[in-house]
C-alpha cells in the first residue's frame, strides 16, 4: 500500500514523523504543539481508561512534564503501518533513563512507554498508550499499592467497549490494515491463544527462540522460555480465568531494528479470585490494556517487550474492593 505523503509531511517517513513529534512535545517541552497536532475530538485509552478530547491530553502531558522536568525518552522502536493512504498507526516503542533527586539521593529511573497512535493527514485521531509505573514506583522506593490508592480508574469508553474484531488481520480496532506478512502474523495469534489463552505453556519451545529476551514490567528482563512461562503464570494467577483479546495488530520490517516486528494491542480481562497478589481477593472483574511488540526472525519469536500499567490495575481492584465494601455497607 502506497502512503501519500500528506500523512506523515514535513518529515520523511512515519518513523522520522513520529520520533521528531514526541521530542518536539515531551524534549524541548512544546505542550502547546498538542493543538496542532492532535484533533480537537481526540481519543486516548490508557491504563487508567479513557480520555476523550485534545483538553484532556494537554492538561495530562503538562503535569507529567512538570513532575519530571529533566525527562528525556529515546525512540527504541517505531513499528509503522498504513491504514488507507492518507493514514499511519504506529506503535512508538520509548526507553527512558532520567535521574532524579530523592531525600537528597540521585535515583536512576529506566522505564518503557509504548504508545499507539492512529494519525490521519498527519493529525492523532486515537491513541492507546501503556507505560510502565510499576518500574517507577519501585526505582524510586515507592509502595505500589500506596500509588495505586492515588489513582482513579475512569473506565473505557468507544472502540475499547466493543466486542474484539472478528478478524484482527483484516480489521483492527484503528481500522482496515493491509495483509502484510501474514504467515508471521498468524503464526504471533496462534501463540497468543494457544500459550496465553489456551494454557499451554508447554508449546512456548513451538513459537519461541531458546535463547529468547522478554522485557517487561518493573524494568524486568526474562531469558528463556522456563523464565517466559514463569513470567505468564504469575500475571495470571491472580486471574485464573483471565483471556486475552487481540484488538489490534501492526507491522514492519527494519534492518535498523533487526527485522520484522509484530505490534498486538491486547486487553487481559479476567476476575481477581485467585493467587492474592495485589490484597484481599475481590472477586470483580478487571480490564489490562497492554501491548506487546514481537521481534520475528526466521519464522520464530527471539524477543518480547511487553508493556501494561500495574499501578493502574492495582487501582481497577481497590475501586472494586471499595465498591464491594460500600455495597455491603448499604444494608
Amino acid at each position: 500500500m502506497t502512503l501519500d505523503p500528506v500523512a506523515y509531511e514535513p518529515y520523511n517517513d512515519p518513523d522520522d514523523f513520529i520520533r521528531e513529534v514526541t521530542d518536539r512535545i515531551w524534549v524541548q517541552r512544546d505542550v502547546s504543539y498538542i493543538v496542532d497536532n492532535y484533533e480537537p475530538d481526540s481519543i486516548v485509552h490508557g491504563g487508567l481508561g479513557t480520555v476523550v478530547g485534545r483538553d484532556g491530553v494537554i492538561e495530562g502531558s503538562l503535569m507529567r512534564i512538570a513532575g519530571t522536568p529533566q525527562h528525556v525518552g529515546q525512540a527504541e522502536d517505531v513499528v509503522w503501518e498504513a491504514r488507507g493512504d492518507d493514514a499511519f498507526l504506529s506503535s512508538h516503542l520509548v526507553f527512558s533513563a532520567d535521574e532524579i533527586l530523592v531525600d537528597g539521593v540521585v535515583k536512576r529511573i529506566r522505564k518503557r512507554t509504548i504508545a499507539n497512535c492512529l494519525y490521519r493527514r498527519g493529525r492523532m485521531v486515537e491513541e492507546w498508550v501503556v507505560r510502565d509505573e510499576l518500574a517507577e514506583c519501585l526505582q524510586r522506593g515507592i509502595d505500589p499499592a500506596e500509588a495505586a490508592r492515588g489513582q482513579r480508574f475512569r473506565g473505557y469508553q468507544g472502540s475499547m467497549t466493543e466486542q474484539p474484531p472478528k478478524d484482527v488481520l483484516a480489521v483492527g480496532d484503528s481500522g482496515p490494515r493491509p495483509d502484510d506478512f501474514r504467515p508471521e502474523c498468524e503464526m504471533v495469534l496462534k501463540f497468543l491463544e494457544e500459550v496465553w489463552n489456551s494454557r499451554r505453556y508447554q508449546k512456548v519451545t513451538d513459537y519461541m527462540h531458546r535463547d529468547l529476551f522478554l522485557h517487561t514490567v518493573g524494568d524486568q528482563t526474562v531469558v528463556r522460555p522456563d523464565g517466559y512461562q514463569r513470567d505468564l503464570l504469575a500475571l495470571v494467577a491472580p486471574f485464573p480465568d483471565a483471556r486475552f483479546e487481540v484488538r489490534d495488530v501492526q507491522t514492519n520490517h527494519a534492518e535498523r531494528y533487526a527485522g520484522l516486528r509484530i505490534a498486538v494491542t491486547w486487553v487481559m480481562r479476567g476476575t481477581y479470585r485467585g493467587t492474592p497478589a495485589f490484597g484481599p481477593l475481590t472477586g470483580g472483574e478487571v480490564e489490562l490494556l497492554g501491548v506487546s511488540q514481537f521481534l520475528v526472525q526466521g519464522g520464530r519469536i527471539v524477543k518480547e517487550v511487553r508493556v501494561f500499567d500495574e499501578i493502574a490495575l492495582r487501582a481497577q481492584i481497590d475501586a472494586g474492593r471499595t465498591e464491594a465494601f460500600t455495597d455491603t455497607n448499604i444494608y
